[in-house]
């Protein structure tokens, strides 16, 4: 009778390499497979793009082909200063973005942690989140002005009100047992809360912020649609104007590409300080 290899029997499965395997929900796959399909995706996108305008399926006027964006892109920082449009979108999403996190998350914990938090706050926390941003614009420009605070202050209510409410989800979705083994090892309520549920929401939090300077990026045309005189928003409404359709391109694809470094920030800093969370 053959004694089985105990040193077989530790070894680790290999990792699956068939197409049904890495389609198994949530299972991970290889990361020079993830790097390679992310890169597909971006590639695919701009094959079907050059398709369509080089072979002369859609007129230049509606959709450009991505030398023509590209070439506008060019003109857009050589001619019109598209440098300093940029930096002044960071730091109206940036500041805006920020000033929601300040006053937001503290205020979503307490919601999240304190019954009596919630049935104060939440009502109207969820009342106003159903308000558009934009319908805000004429009351921010009357008591506001026209300058940045009050395209600050579009981005931070398009913000603060969802942010609130994900972050009290969070806190809300920390374990009771946790909370309850706290008690009983002896800790007091604010010990409970600083060592147990703080802890315990602060990589839901981080992804939460992630997702919300996402959605803020998406406000900032809305903030500089009206009464601007710089900014990515106010060049896209001015290349409308004149009809440059691959600057308006250009300056969609630059808001994309802010976009996704600040996520890919986050997330590195996530993987960073909670590199025990999937």
């Amino acid at each position: 009778m053959r004694v089985p290899d105990e040193r077989q029997e530790e070894q680790p499965e290999v990792a699956p390499h068939g197409l049904r395997d890495f389609l198994s929900p949530r299972d991970p796959i290889p990361k020079s497979l993830y790097v390679s399909l992310t890169l597909s995706s971006f590639g695919l996108s701009l094959a079907i793009w050059s398709l369509l305008t080089y072979g002369g399926f859609i007129d230049p006027l509606f959709l450009p082909s991505p030398g023509r964006v590209f070439g506008a892109g060019v003109d857009l920082f050589l001619e019109f200063g598209f440098t300093a449009d940029i930096l002044n979108s960071v730091y109206r999403v940036m500041t805006g973005f920020l000033a929601a996190a300040v006053i937001g998350v503290p205020l979503g914990l307490v919601m999240g942690t304190f019954k009596v938090a919630e049935a104060l706050i939440e009502p109207v926390v969820g009342f106003v989140r159903y308000m558009p941003a934009s319908a805000f614009i004429p009351l921010f420009i009357l008591w506001l002005g026209i300058g940045d605070i009050e395209k600050i202050a579009i981005i931070f209510v398009g913000s603060f009100f969802q942010l609130v409410l994900m972050v009290a989800v969070v806190a809300k979705n920390v374990r009771t047992e946790m909370l309850e083994t706290a008690y009983t090892l002896g800790a007091r309520r604010y010990q409970v809360i600083r060592k147990v549920l703080l802890p315990a929401s602060l990589p839901g939090i981080l992804d939460t912020l992630r997702i919300i300077v996402g959605w803020a990026w998406t406000y900032i045309i809305v903030a500089e649609l009206v009464a601007s005189a710089s900014g990515i928003g106010y060049m896209i409404i001015s290349a409308q104007r004149m009809l440059r359709t691959g600057s308006i391109i250009f300056g969609i694809l630059t808001i994309g590409t802010l976009g996704l470094i600040t996520d890919y920030l986050f997330k590195w800093v996530h993987q960073k300080l909670f590199p025990w969370v999937e």
